[in-house]
C-alpha cells in the first residue's frame, strides 16, 4: 500500500507547489466570499432609506438641487453669461446649462447659487449680481423666500445688503429692490423656479437636518443594522459583510461640518458582532474626499467629481486608509480593505488612480496582511488596466460591479434574455478580472433585479441563481447589493426570507 501511495503523494505535492508558484490566485487562506453589502447604513443613500429625509424643512431644496429661474417681468430665464465670470442676466428664451444653477444650502432659508463654470452668484460694491467667486461666503449668500400661494414662485434677498434681487430689464439683474410688492407678476423681484435632481446622500441629510442631524443619524446607525442581522447572515450562508464608509469617519467624533460623529462607533460594533458570529468584515471606502464619481453615495455636495485632481486630495484619502488600517488591522474580523469605490472614468485618470492604489496598498501593509481591494473604474475602463501594478504584491483583489441595469440595452429584455446574458457575457466579465493574473477577482456588487418589471418569483429565483453560479467563479467571491432596502428585490434579507435566494 505504501509503495502505491508514494507516487500519489508526490503528485499532490507537485500540484500544491504549482498552485503556489504558478497560479497566484490559488490562495489557501481565501475561503470563498459569499457576502452582502450594508448599503445605506454608514453612507446614506436616500433611495435605500427615504425615511431619513422625511420632514426636512425645504427638503426639495437640498445641496446639489438644480434650479432654473424665470423672471415674471421679462418672461425670460436668468443666465450666467459665458457660463460664469461676469454678470447674471435675464434674457434667455429657453434654459440649458448656463441657465441652470446648483444650490449650496447654508440653512433651510439661505442658499448659494453655483453656475456652470463653478463660480457663485455674488453682490459686492455695486448692485449687479455677478458670478466671479469660486469659494462662497456671506457675500454670495441669499435668503430664498417662497411665496405662500405658490412655493415655486420665489424672491431672493442678499445676505449682505438686505435688498431683493430683481430683473428690472433683460440685461441687468441687480440686488437693489427694497420694496415689497407681494408675489404678483408686476413685482420684478419675483421669479418662477423650476427645480429637479435633488441628491439624497450623507451631505444632504446632515446639512438638511442641521442641529438635529446628530440625533437623527445616531438613531439610524443604532437601528438600521443590529447584531440580530449578523445572526441572520451567519444562519443563512453569508460569511462576509462589505461595509461602505465615508472619508469623514476618520475624523470622528468631530468630522468637518455638516457631517456628524457616531459612524465610527457603529463600525466598531460591526466588527464586534462579526467576530462573535463568524462573519468577515470588508471595509469599503465608498465616499472619498472630493467625490470620486459625483453620485450621492460618494458623499458629494452638488454632484461634482473632484477626487484625484490634486495631490493633496490623494494624500487626504491615504490618511483615511491609514486611519482604518491602523484602527482595525489587528482585529480578527478584518478580511479586506477596499481603497475606493467606483471611481468614474475619465474624470478619474488611470495614472492618478494607479498611483493611489499602490500607495494605498503599502499603507495597509504597515498594519495588516489583509486583502487589499482595487475597484475597477466605471465608464470606458478595463477591469485589467491595473494588473501590471499588482505584480510583486500579495493578496490584491480587483473588484468589478455587474448590474443588468442602468443601460438602455436591458430595458426591454425578458427574464430569460437576462439569464442568458449572465451565462454568456457575464461569464467572460468575471474571467477578465482575474484570469491569468496575480490578483483575485471579486464581484463586489450585483442584484437580482430586472430593468423590466413584471417578472415572476420563479424568474427572480432563476436570475439570482444564475448570478451566484457565474459570480461564484470569481476567485475572491461576491457581495450582493444590499442587505436592507425599501425595494424588496434589492434587499437580500427580504429575498432570503421570502424564498427568492438560497445562499447554501
Amino acid at each position: 500500500m505504501e509503495s502505491h501511495d508514494c507516487p500519489r503523494r508526490l503528485l499532490l505535492l507537485w500540484l500544491a507547489l504549482t498552485c503556489v508558484l504558478f497560479v497566484p490566485s490559488c490562495h489557501a487562506d481565501s475561503p470563498h466570499v459569499r457576502g452582502v453589502n450594508l448599503g445605506g447604513w454608514l453612507v446614506t443613500e436616500g433611495w435605500i432609506t427615504p425615511e431619513l429625509f422625511q420632514g426636512i424643512p425645504n427638503g426639495d431644496l437640498l445641496d446639489g438641487t438644480q434650479i432654473q429661474l424665470k423672471s415674471v417681468t421679462t418672461g425670460k430665464y436668468l443666465c450666467a453669461e459665458n457660463g460664469g465670470g461676469t454678470n447674471i442676466v435675464a434674457n434667455r428664451d429657453s434654459a440649458s446649462g448656463w441657465e441652470t444653477f446648483k444650490l449650496w444650502r447654508v440653512d433651510q432659508n439661505h442658499y448659494q447659487f453655483k453656475v456652470f463654470s463653478n463660480q457663485f452668484w455674488g453682490v459686492y460694491y455695486n448692485p449687479n449680481v455677478v458670478a466671479t467667486v469660486t469659494q462662497p461666503s456671506d457675500w454670495e449668500t441669499f435668503e430664498l423666500i417662497r411665496c405662500p400661494q405658490d412655493g415655486n414662485r420665489i424672491r431672493l434677498r442678499s445676505q449682505r445688503t438686505g435688498n431683493f434681487v430683481q430683473a428690472a430689464n433683460e440685461n441687468s439683474v441687480t440686488a437693489d429692490y427694497n420694496g415689497d410688492g407681494g408675489c404678483g407678476d408686476g413685482n420684478p423681484s419675483v421669479f418662477i423656479m423650476n427645480h429637479w435632481g435633488t441628491l439624497q446622500g450623507e451631505y444632504q441629510v446632515t446639512n438638511g437636518w442641521g442641529s438635529q442631524a446628530k440625533q437623527i443619524m445616531q438613531n439610524h446607525w443604532n437601528s438600521f443594522i443590529t447584531e440580530d442581522d449578523f445572526v441572520f447572515m451567519s444562519q443563512n450562508g453569508l460569511n462576509t459583510v462589505r461595509v461602505p464608509v465615508g472619508w469623514w469617519i476618520a475624523y470622528d467624533p468631530n468630522p468637518p461640518t455638516p457631517f456628524v460623529g457616531g459612524s465610527l462607533q457603529a463600525l466598531d460594533n460591526a466588527f464586534t458582532w462579526a467576530e462573535k458570529h463568524g462573519i468577515r468584515v470588508l471595509v469599503d471606502l465608498h465616499a472619498a474626499p472630493g467625490s470620486q464619481n459625483g453620485n450621492e453615495h460618494s458623499g458629494t455636495r452638488d454632484g461634482s467629481q473632484e477626487w484625484g485632481k490634486t495631490e493633496q486630495n490623494i494624500q487626504d484619502t491615504l490618511h483615511v486608509i491609514d486611519f482604518l488600517a491602523n484602527r482595525y488591522g489587528r482585529r480578527s474580523g478584518l478580511y479586506a480593505i477596499e481603497l475606493i469605490n467606483e471611481p468614474l472614468a475619465p474624470g478619474v485618470s488611470q495614472d492618478s488612480l494607479g498611483r493611489y492604489y499602490e500607495s494605498g496598498y503599502y499603507t495597509v501593509r504597515k498594519y495588516s496582511n489583509c486583502y487589499v481591494i482595487w475597484s475597477a473604474r466605471l465608464g470606458p475602463a478595463d477591469s485589467r488596466e491595473f494588473l501590471s501594478r499588482v505584480y510583486g504584491k500579495d493578496k490584491v483583489v480587483i473588484d468589478i460591479h455587474l448590474y443588468n441595469l442602468f443601460s438602455d440595452m436591458f430595458k426591454d429584455w425578458s427574464p430569460q434574455q437576462n439569464i442568458d446574458y449572465i451565462y454568456g457575457q457575464r461569464s467572460g466579465d468575471v474571467g477578465h478580472a482575474g484570469d491569468n493574473s496575480p490578483a483575485l477577482s471579486m464581484v463586489g456588487e450585483w442584484v437580482a433585479e430586472f430593468d423590466k418589471q413584471g417578472a415572476s418569483k420563479e424568474d427572480y429565483q432563476r436570475f439570482a441563481q444564475a448570478q451566484m453560479n457565474i459570480y461564484g467563479r470569481a476567485t475572491f467571491g461576491w457581495c450582493y447589493w444590499t442587505f436592507k432596502c425599501q425595494y424588496e428585490h434589492w434587499s437580500m434579507k427580504w429575498m432570503i426570507e421570502n424564498g427568492y435566494i438560497s445562499v447554501y
